[in-house]
């Protein structure tokens, strides 16, 4: 298992941290490696981001995220926890110097690992242990020994990664409904045509009350969110490497015109798609 050390200034188009990540190009706070799943852990883990930070004195950095329809696990120097999907922008504001390993799931894990509707999780994050239990204990605790040394370590981070696998082995094999949910999220990042909640249903052969429970259910909010947030998260990556006028934008992800894009932009990441590009373009 070899991590990806893309700097943190340069996430890349198309990449699954990067996307989601309005990282700031000036930030030059911490640095980002990535690993993916063992093989036969691909139903459960889409991947694995270790951050290790140092922020001078007196000093924040905000981190912001575009959260894919997934639920987090996070195990940090001073914290653990299990969060639910955000549905509107998700902030983590460094500080001093510190660590994290996460593990990003599959849309199926999180309904797996708390046995109940993940819409219960949406927009809160609770401590790793209350959900996970003795299991849970033991996970915080083999990578926090592992980090303990030096963080910044591949060798600590992947033995940090091997431990959340361990810990979700007991999850395998994926249920159909898991399996399920994750193919219509991949249809929904993969596929930029479907833009209506009809559509999904045509694709997945599934009523628009089915589609409705089975989100709600495994994923914690709606379809029409997903596609909201795929469009999103598109026009962002492509406000970062393109300079795609926003009404030529608004016409690629599928909007009406492109008041109504640049109101759905602003209304989630707090800027204009112009504003956005000033400060995040690579």
């Amino acid at each position: 298992m070899k991590p990806d050390n893309r700097p943190a200034e340069d996430p890349g188009p198309l990449d699954l941290v990067g996307r989601a990540h309005l990282a700031d190009p000036r930030d030059a706070s911490y640095t980002l490696a990535r690993y993916p799943p063992d093989p036969g852990f691909g139903d459960l883990v889409r991947g694995f981001w270790v951050p290790t930070w140092s922020v001078p004195p007196g000093e924040e950095a905000p981190q912001r995220v575009l959260q894919h329809p997934v639920c987090l696990l996070v195990v940090a120097d001073g914290y653990a926890r299990f969060s639910g999907v955000s549905s509107g922008l998700a902030t983590t504001t460094l500080r001093g110097r510190g660590w994290a390993v996460g593990l990003i799931c599959e849309p199926a894990t999180g309904y797996l690992i708390t046995g109940q509707p993940v819409a219960d999780f949406t927009d809160r994050a609770v401590d790793l242990v209350e959900v996970l239990g003795p299991p849970g204990e033991e996970l915080v605790g083999r990578v926090r020994a592992a980090m303990a040394a030096d963080p910044g370590s591949p060798a600590a981070q992947r033995s940090a990664v091997q431990a959340f696998h361990v810990t979700l082995a007991r999850y395998l094999p994926v249920d159909e409904e898991g399996l399920l949910v994750n193919r219509l999220a991949a249809l929904v990042e993969g596929r930029s045509d479907l833009t209506r909640v009809s559509q999904l249903c045509a694709e997945l052969d599934l009523s628009e009350r089915a589609l409705q429970r089975l989100v709600h259910r495994r994923i914690g909010l709606t379809p029409k969110w997903l596609v909201q947030r795929r469009r999103l998260q598109e026009a962002a990556e492509r406000l970062r490497v393109t300079r795609t006028p926003a009404v030529e934008l608004a016409a690629l992800l599928g909007y009406a015109d492109q008041p109504h894009f640049v109101r759905d932009f602003a209304r989630v990441t707090g800027m204009t798609p112009g504003e956005f590009a000033a400060r995040h373009r690579r």
